[in-house]
């Protein structure tokens, strides 16, 4: 890997860990390539991962992404803002494994074609509705599973269940597992309406689709990104092809970080 470029967290001690790793890296050989890089290396914490793989997602076939984090330890960095020198003689220096996480691809059907448009998410997408009670219409494969009724639904990634989904009661899923995730968000239970209320988990090669008779006020939230519902018709999420490459350079304890949760 020769072409390098950072994201980081606006603070001054990521700025000052990332001018390091530059100087550094740069001095060994290494160029600064912001438009077509090898390794992205994200200098904060999980959300900067986030970020910068929305950042590179049309790079994602090319680039892999490394992280340095400069706050609490996340589930996406490799390195402490204490362990520069060994993230740099890594990088220069080592070969790297290459853990593969995929995306959820959220298509989103509109009432005219000019709404319709797929993105893709990381760790989760949300529908949610602070406004009003949201009445949602979930199919698996085209088979009708449930009616919910309430803020609204998460649809998680193996490597989301420790984010949004946890929050909400889902389980947290082992690394290497390919998965969709189904959490229900304060929903509405009682006699005459009712829902699984549960946490879902389902294989990766489902087909979740979200219906309602309509969205408005709606937002859907797709890991640090959100936006809204208003001329959707349904919602249409599918486990990716597309993948995101994480470099890894020494050996990777997913108990580990799990335990530095509670």
């Amino acid at each position: 890997m020769k072409k390098i470029a950072f994201v980081i967290r606006k603070d001054d001690h990521s700025l000052s860990i990332k001018n390091q790793l530059e100087i550094n890296l740069v001095k060994s050989g290494m160029i600064v390539d912001e438009k077509n890089p090898d390794l992205v290396i994200c200098v904060g914490g999980d959300g900067t991962i986030l970020y910068a793989v929305h950042k590179y997602l049309n790079k994602l076939d090319t680039a892999k992404f490394i992280g340095v984090h400069t706050g609490t330890l996340g589930f996406f960095t490799e390195y402490t803002d204490q362990e520069i020198d060994s993230c740099i003689h890594d990088i220069l220096s080592e070969p790297c494994d290459d853990f593969t996480a995929a995306l959820l691809e959220v298509n989103l059907i509109g009432d005219v074609p000019q709404y319709s448009k797929t993105i893709y998410a990381l760790n989760e997408m949300r529908i949610e509705n602070i406004i009003r009670t949201q009445v949602i219409d979930v199919y698996i494969d085209g088979e009708h599973f449930e009616k919910c009724r309430g803020t609204g639904v998460c649809l998680s990634t193996q490597v989301g269940s420790t984010a949004y989904n946890r929050s909400l009661g889902g389980a947290v899923i082992d690394s290497g597992l390919s998965i969709m995730q189904l959490s229900e968000i304060t929903s509405i239970q009682h006699s005459k309406h009712h829902s699984l209320g549960v946490p879902y988990i389902m294989m990766r090669n489902r087909s979740v689709t979200f219906m309602s008779d309509t969205f408005n006020h709606a937002l859907l939230c797709y890991d640090h990104l959100y936006m809204d519902l208003e001329n959707i018709q349904k919602v249409v999420c599918t486990i990716s092809d597309r993948c995101v490459h994480f470099a890894r350079y020494r050996p990777y304890s997913y108990l580990k970080r799990l335990k530095n949760l509670y």
